[in-house]
């Protein structure tokens, strides 16, 4: 018979067990709140600057590499290495990274239990009415009396609703918006390097340029002097000439100003002071890669910038469930054990264990309309940031096409210039 007795209890507690783990399950499967949907944006099927180039597949997750390499530029390659451990900017990214980490894990740890121990000593005792010392657990007299306890006590919000799994949700889609600037941070970083430097080198041959011709003016001036003196050249002559000259000479001066701020630039960039850097003067490169096929639309998505956008509009569509859970009740479990005894040497004999198992059920009854303006605050957030994902597209757009109508009609531009050099006869070059 207690073979059998064994047997059916065994049986009640795997049921049991198992009815558990199904409703364990059906609650945690239970989140409240949309479910995410990236937000949908009209792009155009191409560039319009673009027409003769073939579309190419979306690769989001692709690394960029060392894309300033195509330049053949030693230089600027030299330049480049040192930016993403110096520049005070990234830095400042890669600590926001670290602290949105840290809260994602923050907000996964409130999927879990909560395990605290204590231990505590005390010595008590009371005076009666006739002045006696009273034991203070019996009532009685018999002297002080102490106290050992330990106890380990364990708390458990169980997620009904989905509160904490949209809480984590949030916090690891802005952990990717951060990752994501992090690489928009280095990506700006090292376009404006790249700009700050080949601008530098135009002002090296705008430098160059001025100062060749300001030899010419000097020279010509001179000359024009000379002319003057034996009464070929009028004064107005001398005088236009002067002129010419010093125009020249401010220009070259005004170039110079603009190359030293280039470089003050560029040593901030690379979290130097301006005053401890400095650029060779080089020309600049006469050649430039040509822009490569396949700019479609779905590039832009490759754009760290734009994936910030979207990453945020995810985390506020997790913080409206989070909002409209705070409407259901709250269930949390505790659970106490531990010994506790008079006389330290009997505290962890069993006479001096004790337990407790207790639940709680909690719910707002009336907050005047706190929560439901909470979720209508999330509403709004997300769809002020579906706005911000749609602008930010629509702005990669508009400076993927600036950039490229840019390109085509200096191309243009050089092109008759070019064409205006060659008209000229070789001996008035």
């Amino acid at each position: 018979m207690t073979g059998e007795r064994a047997k059916r209890a065994g049986a009640r507690r795997r049921r049991c067990a198992a009815w558990a783990a199904c409703a364990a399950s059906a609650l945690l499967g239970c989140s409240v709140g949309p479910n995410y949907v990236r937000p949908a944006v009209e792009s155009p099927s191409a560039y319009k600057e673009a027409i003769p180039w073939k579309p190419a597949e979306p690769r989001d997750q692709e690394r960029r590499g060392n894309w300033w390499e195509v330049f053949k530029d030693p230089k600027l390659d030299a330049l480049m290495a040192p930016v993403e451990v110096s520049n005070q900017t990234i830095k400042a990214a890669e600590a926001r990274v670290r602290e949105a980490r840290a809260l994602t894990q923050q907000a996964r740890a409130a999927l879990f239990p909560l395990v605290s121990a204590s231990a505590s000593a005390s010595r008590s005792s009371a005076r009666g009415a006739t002045g006696s010392s009273v034991n203070t657990t019996t009532g009685q007299g018999g002297g002080p009396r102490n106290d050992y306890n330990v106890a380990l006590d364990v708390s458990w919000e169980v997620d009904l609703w989905g509160r904490v799994r949209r809480t984590v949700e949030a916090s690891e889609a802005s952990a990717q918006a951060s990752v994501a600037d992090l690489e928009s941070a280095k990506l700006s970083a090292q376009a404006l390097l790249a700009e700050d430097y080949f601008l530098l080198r135009v002002q090296d041959a705008q430098i160059r340029l001025l100062n060749d011709t300001v030899e010419a003016y000097q020279r010509s001036l001179q000359l024009t002097r000379n002319q003057y003196a034996v009464g070929v050249a009028a004064r107005a002559d001398v005088a236009q000439a002067e002129t010419q000259l010093k125009s020249t000479q401010a220009q070259a001066i005004d170039a110079g100003i603009q190359r030293a701020q280039l470089e003050h630039a560029i040593a901030v960039l690379l979290g130097k002071a301006p005053a401890d850097f400095s650029v060779a003067a080089e020309s600049v490169p006469t050649e430039f890669p040509p822009i490569p096929p396949g700019l479609p639309s779905e590039l832009l998505e490759r754009r760290p910038d734009i994936a910030a956008a979207e990453r945020r509009a995810a985390a506020a569509n997790a913080q409206i469930g989070v909002a409209e859970a705070a409407f259901f009740p709250s269930l949390t479990l505790s659970a106490t054990g531990g010994f506790q005894s008079s006389v330290l040497s009997q505290l962890f004999s069993l006479p001096s264990r004790y337990w407790s198992l207790g639940s709680a059920l909690a719910q707002t009854i009336f907050d005047a309309g706190l929560r439901r303006a909470q979720t209508a605050q999330a509403i709004a957030t997300y769809d002020e940031n579906v706005a911000n994902y749609r602008q930010t597209v629509l702005n990669g757009f508009l400076e993927v096409e600036d950039n490229l109508v840019a390109l085509r009609i200096l191309e243009q531009e050089a092109s008759v210039q070019d064409e205006a050099v060659s008209a000229f006869p070789p001996a008035s070059r």
